[in-house]
C-alpha cells in the first residue's frame, strides 16, 4: 500500500491532468506497489476536494462490468466512480472535444433511484423495489492517463474513467419494460458505430447496480433517493471528435444523443 502523502501527490497529479489536459503515465508502472484501497482512496482524494469547492455528487457510474472487459483487465468484479453536477451534458449544448484529452462515449441504461438503497446487505430486489425510473443515457468517459494505457488500479484512481453524463428526456417504469433485454443502437453522424444489450453489463444491470451500493458502503457512502446511477456499457466505447453527432436508441426506452464540436 502507498503512504498517504503518495495518495495525495498521485491525486494532485490526476488533478492537475484534468485541468490543463496534459496525460500523464500510467500510475501503476511508476508505483507497482498500488492496490484497489489506494487507488479508492486516491479517487475519493479528488471527489473530497471538488465537493469542498462546490461540486454536487449527483450518482455513480459502474465500470468494467461486462465479462470482456473484466477479463482483459484481469479482474473478477466491477468498479466505480463518481458523478458530479458539473459533470453534466446536455442535449441541446454541443460537448467541446478539446476539454477532454481521449474522450469516447457509451450507451447505458440509467437508473434513476426514488429512495435509498440498502449498503452492504442490498440485493438486486431492493434495486429494483428503489428505482423509480430507467432513462436512456450517454456517459463521456475519458483517460488522464497517456494514450489509455490503463491497468485497474489507474482507471480507479482516475474516477473510473468517468468525464460526463446526459441522459436522455424519456423515464420509464420499471415495472413495465425488461432490463435485461433492451436493445442499443449507437450511431455516429448517423452511421450505425456500436450495437448491444443491456444483458452485456453483468447479465442483468440491476447485478451492477446492487454490486455498486454494497460496495460503497465499505468506504461509509449510501446510494440516496435522487441518485442516478450508470450501470455500464451496453456496448463498446467509441471516440469522440470534434464534429460527431451521436444518437443512441434504446427499445422501450427512447433515446439519447450528444453532440461534439
Amino acid at each position: 500500500m502507498l503512504s498517504d502523502a503518495v495518495r495525495k501527490e498521485l491525486a494532485d497529479e490526476l488533478a492537475v491532468a484534468e485541468r490543463d489536459r496534459i496525460p500523464v503515465d500510467p500510475l501503476v508502472i511508476r508505483h507497482p506497489d498500488i492496490d484497489v484501497v489506494d487507488a479508492y482512496e486516491i479517487q475519493l482524494h479528488n471527489i473530497r476536494r471538488r465537493v469542498a469547492g462546490g461540486a454536487t455528487v449527483i450518482g455513480h457510474k459502474v465500470g468494467l462490468s461486462s465479462k470482456a472487459m473484466q477479463q482483459m483487465m484481469g479482474v473478477d468484479e466491477p468498479d466505480y466512480g463518481h458523478l458530479l453536477g458539473e459533470m453534466r451534458v446536455f442535449e441541446d449544448a454541443d460537448v467541446v472535444a478539446s476539454n477532454y484529452l481521449y474522450p469516447r462515449v457509451e450507451v447505458e441504461v440509467g437508473f434513476v433511484l426514488g429512495a435509498d438503497l440498502p449498503g452492504a446487505a442490498c440485493t438486486e430486489a431492493d434495486v429494483l423495489a428503489a428505482t423509480v425510473a430507467y432513462a436512456p443515457a450517454i456517459e463521456l468517459i475519458d483517460t488522464r492517463i497517456r494514450d489509455w494505457k490503463i491497468a485497474l488500479c489507474d482507471t480507479i484512481a482516475d474516477n473510473a474513467s468517468s468525464a460526463g453524463w446526459v441522459l436522455g428526456p424519456e423515464r420509464v417504469d420499471p415495472a413495465t419494460l425488461d432490463v435485461t433485454a433492451i436493445d442499443a443502437v449507437l450511431t455516429r453522424n448517423g452511421e450505425v458505430v456500436a450495437e448491444g444489450r443491456s444483458d452485456a453489463v453483468l447479465g442483468d444491470p440491476t447485478v451492477a447496480v446492487a454490486w455498486l451500493a454494497r460496495k460503497v458502503a465499505s468506504f461509509g457512502v449510501r446510494l440516496r433517493a435522487g441518485d442516478i446511477v450508470l450501470p455500464g456499457s451496453c456496448t463498446r466505447a467509441i471516440d469522440a471528435r470534434p464534429g460527431d453527432a451521436f444518437n443512441a436508441e434504446f427499445a422501450g426506452l427512447g433515446s439519447v444523443r450528444v453532440n461534439f464540436q
